[in-house]
């Protein structure tokens, strides 16, 4: 039995051996491989989330109400943030989100909270959210250098074809800092979740995907070589959460 490539001809189509060829090395190229991963640039340092090294500093700079006003999780007091840590982590066993702190490279201070999230393997499919960061630290490059390292790590490293984030519609400054960052306004899904405070919200979806990389790439550091902020949410969308769950963080 002689086993070698042939051309297969039919009436409307054709498959030719290379080009099945090629599409079965592009494919073993984007095996996506998640496993904690930290990611540094010049501004911020991305630390795989931890209870034990990251829970009392996030508690330290989280409280402020304001972050959580779009939220689908209620946070209010340390316990509630300890067991949003705790529910991130979860999520993460069970192969489903990969959770970091959010460092102030200058300063070494723990400033906010981002995941990978919605992980959908076959797909070639993440989503960034839960993304927040304490109030003195919104407006500077952080944010800007943490989504373009996050989209990095997808789409160079896993990958990925598509990645996904979303926010209340009612959240102007975080869409406003979603199509700033290059992402493209998706849709609106009806009646999506329901919040800490027992809302009912709409929720937006922005989208980048791997043709747009190149452009939102360039994009962004063009922006961080002038150090001018593309995102300054609070946080961005999470999963639906209750009080302490693994809720929305305010910009998504």
């Amino acid at each position: 039995m002689r086993i070698e490539p042939v051309a297969l001809e039919g009436t409307h189509v054709r498959l030719d051996p290379a080009t099945a060829a090629g599409t079965r090395f592009r494919a073993s190229l984007v095996a996506m491989f998640i496993e904690p991963v930290t990611l540094e640039g010049a501004f911020v340092r991305l630390e795989p989330l931890s209870l034990e090294r990251h829970a009392e500093g996030l508690v330290a700079v989280g409280l402020d109400p304001d972050l959580w006003r779009w939220a689908t999780a209620r946070i209010e007091t340390a316990a509630d943030l300890r067991a949003y840590v705790g529910h991130a982590l979860a999520d993460q066993a069970a192969g489903r989100a990969l959770p970091f702190a959010t460092i102030e490279r200058a300063g070494g201070r723990i400033v906010g909270s981002t995941r990978f999230m919605s992980i959908a393997v076959p797909h070639r499919r993440v989503e960034i959210g839960c993304t927040w960061i304490a109030k003195r630290w919104q407006r500077t490059a952080i944010n800007t250098e943490a989504k373009y390292l996050m989209l990095r790590h997808a789409f160079e490293n896993w990958g990925c074809q598509r990645v996904e984030l979303k926010t209340d519609t009612r959240n102007q400054r975080s869409r406003q800092a979603m199509l700033r960052l290059g992402c493209v306004e998706e849709g609106v899904h009806r009646k999506h979740m329901v919040t800490g405070r027992g809302e009912v919200r709409d929720t937006v979806y922005y989208g980048v995907v791997d043709d747009d990389w190149p452009a939102v790439k360039a994009r962004l550091e063009g922006l961080l070589g002038s150090r001018q902020p593309a995102d300054d949410c609070p946080a961005c969308d999470g999963p639906p959460g209750t009080r302490g769950g693994a809720g929305d963080a305010p910009g998504r």
